[in-house]
């Protein structure tokens, strides 16, 4: 049976859209079939960051206004062949649509997949609902800053208030030097704070944004890769392994990290 789980933040630029990439490729990994739908209508990045963007043809306006069929906007990935993505669109749609309309599209392909991964925009305006509408289970990304774990919080509770359910959550970004510190959020507190489920703990990683902006993908020995590949695990056989982020900086050799961390 597919899992559909959408993918959203209550604040923009925690790196929301970076995770639905990368845990979808840690799925494919698995030997998943994974489809990502992008839903962030109009400030759309999902194709620009898979590598996409040149070869859409049909997106999901378009099968909205009834000019495709959902299965011919769908795009293989490049680099893995369980990985699929359906883009949106930049532009205006003509059509009025709501999560009923979004859900029935994604109802007429699912089959072929065993997770669908919904790119939710951040906030909590109308396409916020609708995309949440689309599934019963849901991750927050976070980031361990007061005020995206503040806007995390509004949006776990109007899940929780929409849907009866409380999702999982994911703090991205997370500094184990500064957390040890007591400089930032320790994620114990984030945790609690917020209720829902942690199911991972992404590390900030200058070599993601270096990848990203030469258009790559993130290499196997980078923390990201290996914390989203844990979040993958945790998914699928229910497990709840937390990538330790403040690990290297413990000891006489992580003091020299912290420090040498702290004057870059």
């Amino acid at each position: 049976m597919t899992r559909r789980i959408v993918i959203t933040s209550g604040k923009g630029g925690v790196g929301k859209t970076t995770i639905v990439s990368a845990l979808g490729v840690a799925l494919a990994e698995m030997g998943y079939k994974v489809l990502l739908v992008d839903m962030d209508f109009g400030l759309n990045n999902l194709d620009v960051l898979m590598g996409i963007e040149n070869k859409i043809v049909y997106d999901i306006i378009d099968v909205l206004e009834g000019k495709c069929l959902p299965r011919q906007a769908v795009i293989q990935d490049f680099f893995e062949s369980n990985l699929y993505i359906f883009p949106s669109s930049h532009g205006f749609c003509k059509v009025k649509f709501g999560s009923k309309e979004l859900s029935g599209i994604i109802g007429e392909i699912e089959g072929l997949f065993d997770f669908v991964l919904i790119d939710c925009p951040a906030g909590m305006d109308g396409g916020f609902r609708r995309a949440v509408e689309c599934a019963k289970e849901h991750i927050v990304i976070t980031t361990p800053h007061l005020s995206a774990v503040r806007d995390g919080d509004k949006v776990v509770n109007a899940i929780n208030n929409y849907l009866g359910t409380k999702p999982y959550i994911i703090v991205n970004r997370a500094r184990g030097d500064l957390i040890l510190d007591g400089d930032m959020l320790s994620i114990n507190t984030i945790k609690e704070y917020l209720g829902g489920e942690l199911i991972g703990v992404v590390s900030e990683d200058d070599n993601v944004s270096i990848q990203l902006y030469r258009g790559g993908r993130l290499d196997n020995d980078t923390e990201i890769y290996k914390s989203v590949k844990m979040i993958a695990s945790n998914i699928v056989n229910g497990e709840n392994k937390i990538y330790d982020c403040t690990k290297k900086y413990k000891g006489i050799l992580g003091g020299i990290r912290k420090k040498l961390k702290r004057r870059v």
